[in-house]
Parts: structure tokens; sequence; C-alpha cells
């Protein structure tokens, strides 16, 4: 007798081919729209303002590489290649929604109102750092713009998204929770107890996974063996959707509607955004150690601002003269913003260690006074 013939031909398994969720979109490479595919509520004013904080980010990130490589700030890392999924995904939601980010989305802090001198101050830790200079580059922060400071443990914005978006649905706020991470942070137990927290406690919190194909030099084909991360959501009772990450109609869209889902029904939802890291992982990394040049051109190709500078030039929204004229502005005004703050002073002693506690533990008051002493006797080191 054949057991295992018997067994599975009487008892039927889920197979993963059985939870397979398709990616939405929008945007052909040619700019065109897509003939199955709705049309795109964007209209012009913002598709404009995200594609050009689109191409800010980009130009940013080009001369934050290039002033780390000349010892003007110690690390750095880039939004290239994937622009469209982060200003796409942060253009559907409102400015009271939080945003609790990993540490490539900084072109969500821009989409906001982040300026460039503000950007410098941070990365550079002058006085000027919102952060007090406490934190490494690109920890950025803002009250005022709704933008959770980073924290440099992977997937720790996850299970705190949950529950801050829980405390809005209880003090009544018209308000979500919009969370960003990677690939590799889903691969993190937080990201678990994150999406279980948020769906037990039907919270309104929206989890955008920037599926970018390495978390650092691990590729996803090494974390996984699944149809990718959004089903995971589904296996928590969380509404899911997938899009092509670099097709900015498609995520604007999902987003839109996954801000709608969950303020509606007060319950999470995740995207999964299909993209790729076009630079290295950070200032510190090599990526053609693990990757090859073929698999970077083929990206670029699908270039996320390419595509839909396309498309607003095929709606008569954009000109190669605005585009001229755009790049010059930004390249000028973010160097001119890296030379100005640069001479700005570090922050004082006095605030390194204030208005973290309500009281300050004696431990840290001793180690402070220690530190006091020691810069007295080496005040040329300092």
């Amino acid at each position: 007798m054949d057991s295992d013939n018997d067994l599975t031909g009487s008892i039927r398994f889920i197979q993963t081919q059985d939870l397979s969720i398709p990616t939405l979109s929008i945007l052909t490479m040619d700019g065109s729209i897509r003939s199955e595919a709705v049309e795109s509520s964007m209209d012009r004013t913002t598709a404009t303002k995200i594609y050009q904080d689109m191409v800010y980010i980009r130009i940013l990130d080009q001369r934050m590489i290039a002033a780390q490589r000349q010892g003007r700030l110690s690390f750095y890392l880039t939004c290239t290649g994937e622009e469209a999924a982060v200003v796409g995904s942060v253009a559907g939601f409102c400015p009271q929604d939080m945003i609790m980010s990993q540490y490539r989305e900084q072109a969500a802090l821009r989409y906001r109102g982040f300026t460039s001198k503000q950007f410098m101050n941070q990365l550079l830790s002058n006085d000027l750092d919102l952060g007090k200079g406490r934190q490494m580059p690109i920890h950025y922060g803002s009250r005022s713009l709704n933008y959770m400071t980073i924290s440099s443990t992977l997937a720790t914005q996850i299970p705190q998204a949950a529950g801050y978006a829980y405390g809005q649905k209880m003090r009544g706020k018209d308000a979500c929770t919009l969370c960003y991470f990677g690939d590799g942070a889903a691969s993190e137990g937080d990201f678990h107890a994150g999406l279980n927290m948020a769906a037990v406690t039907n919270s309104p919190v929206v989890f955008v996974v920037r599926n970018n194909g390495y978390a650092i030099s691990t590729p996803t084909s090494e974390q996984f063996s699944g149809d990718g991360i959004a089903p995971r959501g589904v296996g928590y009772g969380i509404s899911a959707i997938r899009v092509d990450g670099n097709d900015i109609l498609a995520v604007y869209e999902a987003s839109l509607a996954a801000r709608e889902l969950a303020l509606r029904t007060s319950h999470p939802v995740i995207i999964e955004t299909m993209s790729y890291r076009l630079g290295a992982h950070s200032t510190s990394d090599d990526p053609s150690s693990y990757r090859s040049v073929a698999e970077e051109q083929e990206w670029r190709e699908k270039d996320p601002i390419a595509r839909m500078k396309i498309w607003l030039i095929n709606r008569g929204w954009w000109s190669d003269a605005q585009e001229q004229s755009l790049q010059r502005e930004y390249k000028e005004e973010i160097l001119a913003a890296l030379k100005s703050q640069e001479k700005r002073p570090l922050p004082s002693l006095d605030h390194l260690i204030s208005d973290v506690y309500e009281t300050t533990p004696k431990h840290l008051l001793t180690q402070f006074d220690q530190l006091l002493d020691h810069v007295g006797k080496y005040p040329n080191h300092y």
C-alpha cells in the first residue's frame, strides 16, 4: 500500500502557489498607462511635487556620497532606486499621520518639508541638529513633521508603530501611522510581533515594506522561500497588496487606498513594494562582491525617476528645460547648505544628557562629571 499517495489523495495541503499575490502596475516603461489599468487620480500639482522631491533626493544622495568620500561626514545611506516607493507612498498620507521609518526613507521627510539645511544639520551633527548630535548620520527625526526619530536597531519601529496607531485610535484621532522597513527587517522577530499586535488590537497602521532584493549582502532567496512578504500579512489577518515599487502611480494609488481602508476599518494594512537598491547598502558597503553588473543594469533601465519623467512629459506637465533648471537649482542648493552648515559648531556638552530622562539617573551624572573633568585636562582635544 502506498501510504503517501493515499494520504495526499484524501487530504489537500495548501501550497505556496495557492497564496501567490499579484503585483499592481499602472505605468509602463514608456510612460503610458497599461490598457487594463485605471487612470491615476494624481493631479498635476501633486505629480510635480512628487517628481521634484524624487529628483532632489537623488541629487542629495549623490552629493552626500561624494561628501563622505571627501571625509566631510562619516556615513551615509542612499534612497537611490527606491524613490518612487517612498515618495509615492508618503504622498498618499496626510501631515497628521505619524511616520516611523527605517533609514532609507529620507525622501518621505523631504516630502513633508525638511530643508537642505536641516538635512545637513543632522548629517553633520552640528549645534542645530534636531537630535542634538546624539546619533550618527541619517538618523533623522522631526516632531513638527510627525517623523519619529530613527533607531539603528533593525525593525524596532514595527511594534512601536502598532502601539502608536493603537493610541491614535484610542484618542479618536483622524490619523494613522505609516511604518517603513526593508525586506531584511521582515526577517526580524519584531516584524512578527508588530504585525500580530496591530492585527489583534485593530490598529490603523499601514506597513510599507521595501522589498529591494537584498538585506545588505543577503539576497531574498536566502532569507525566505515563500512568495515574498505580503502573504505574511494575510497570515496575521492583515489586508495586503503588492505593487511595482518603481511605478509611481501604482504606489500612490495603493497608498491612498491603504490609508482609507486603515482608517475606515481601524485595521492594519501591508504594502509590499517590489524595487531594487541601485546603490550600495551604505558607504561602508561594496555591492560588487555579491551582485553582478548585469543585474544592476537591468534595474537601472527600470529607474523610477526616468519612468515618471516620461509620463510627465507625455502629459505636457514637464519639459527638458524644466529638468535642466531643476537639476541646477538643487545641486547649488545642496552644496551651499553643506558648505554653510559644516562651518557651524558642534553641540554643547551641556546638552549631552539633558531631556532624555525626567530625572537624570545618578550614574549618568557621575559619568558626565568625569567627562567634564577629562575635557578640562585635555581641552585641545575637544
